[in-house]
């Protein structure tokens, strides 16, 4: 689903500090309040009057639509994969958002004045000695600081970065002791998530996204960790969503899959979790055959069970950590297991987003598994 680590309540501190101070990092530390995850601050809306609502049906333009969406307030392009290479595997997660403060731009006489923020999530699971690498990035848009772009394509954050043409997209980030230069080429036509691309989250009007995504990526070049390169290869996904409403105030957490099997087929799958417990009826998802052809699944159509869990030492947080997924057509039985249980984002905004593995009597594979929500719990 991929509504993702963004619209959180917290936000306007952030968007006020960076507004005034640093043009890349956060604060050292922020209020226990405003430490809290996606969904939560999705529920409450920060939304303003202004920006475009995602309600109806449209047709999709490219180039265009890989660029921004000024129209509304959020948008983000969204990264996952799993990659070989010495022996060795490796999941990651390059993510670029973007949020505007306000519908119309202010004009401003300063080449550091904007009505946008930029942030960016960057991650690298070493599975081979169970390492966890991440770190998080900042900034107003002012300046060249950050920024995104349809034609030629790039999305930016400093020296982050997602670029180039549609047949081979190079992701570029580095953290302290860790980096990746990726080269992302589309093996699949692109997918469009929800209802041709509107995907709808809760029964109040406006509260949808427009996605689609790109689901097989097929990717190659080189993971760093501590100076060292490693050349590796393996598949990446690519979730793309904009929006200005999109949850439910009932709606506490999400459970969200991309799993590749190794047929060639896909699946997205999310559970939106409900405050009082039980799953929204809005939940939803998508099988993808090895033919590219999607097919809708409504809530009904698969059933998710948590087969066990991890708790964080860092945050005190406990997680599901092992799945059984069950749809009934096609018919098809996983078990989903992370690659390891470390994988939690213990900073600013608090999710386990990690690399996993999937078996099943006649289906294998990798994907990634983002939890949200948990806190509350």
């Amino acid at each position: 689903m991929k509504l993702r680590t963004f619209c959180f309540f917290s936000i306007c501190f952030l968007a006020l500090w960076l507004w005034i101070f640093s043009p890349y990092s956060p604060p050292k530390s922020l209020p226990k309040e405003s430490r809290i995850s996606a969904i939560g601050a999705m529920s409450q809306g920060i939304q303003q009057e202004g920006f475009a609502n995602a309600e109806t049906l449209r047709e999709f333009h490219f180039p265009a639509d890989r660029g921004p969406h000024l129209d509304y307030q959020t948008e983000w392009w969204y990264y996952t994969g799993n990659l070989k290479g010495e022996k060795r595997r490796f999941g990651f997660q390059l993510t670029i958002f973007r949020r505007a403060l306000q519908p119309k731009k202010q004009e401003r006489s300063s080449a550091w004045g904007t009505n946008e923020i930029y942030f960016a999530h960057f991650s690298l699971s070493d599975i081979q000695n169970q390492v966890f690498y991440h770190s998080e990035r900042f900034s107003r848009k002012g300046n060249g600081l950050a920024g995104a772009q349809s034609s030629p394509f790039r999305v930016w954050i400093d020296d982050w970065s997602i670029e180039g043409p549609e047949n081979k997209v190079t992701l570029k980030a580095q953290g302290e002791n860790y980096a990746i230069d990726l080269q992302v080429s589309p093996l699949k036509p692109i997918v469009f998530q929800g209802n041709k691309g509107l995907s709808q989250k809760s029964a109040e009007k406006g509260n949808a996204s427009y996605y689609y995504a790109q689901t097989r990526l097929k990717t190659t070049g080189t993971v760093e960790i501590n100076s060292k390169p490693i050349k590796v290869e393996g598949l990446s996904w690519l979730d793309r969503e904009w929006s200005t409403s999109a949850l439910g105030k009932k709606q506490s957490g999400w459970d969200w899959f991309a799993l590749q099997l190794e047929n060639g087929c896909e699946i997205m799958l999310y559970q939106l979790r409900l405050s009082g417990g039980g799953i929204d009826p809005y939940s939803s998802g998508s099988f993808i055959n090895a033919k590219g052809e999607k097919k809708h699944l409504k809530v009904d159509d698969f059933e998710i069970s948590v087969l066990d869990t991890w708790t964080s030492l860092e945050t005190g947080i406990t997680y599901p950590s092992g799945w059984e997924i069950k749809i009934r057509e096609p018919n098809i039985a996983l078990e989903v297991t992370p690659l390891q249980k470390k994988q939690e984002w213990p900073d600013t905004f608090r999710y386990w987003e990690g690399a996993v593995k999937v078996e099943g009597e006649k289906n294998k594979g990798y994907g990634y598994v983002e939890l949200t929500g948990y806190e509350k719990h």
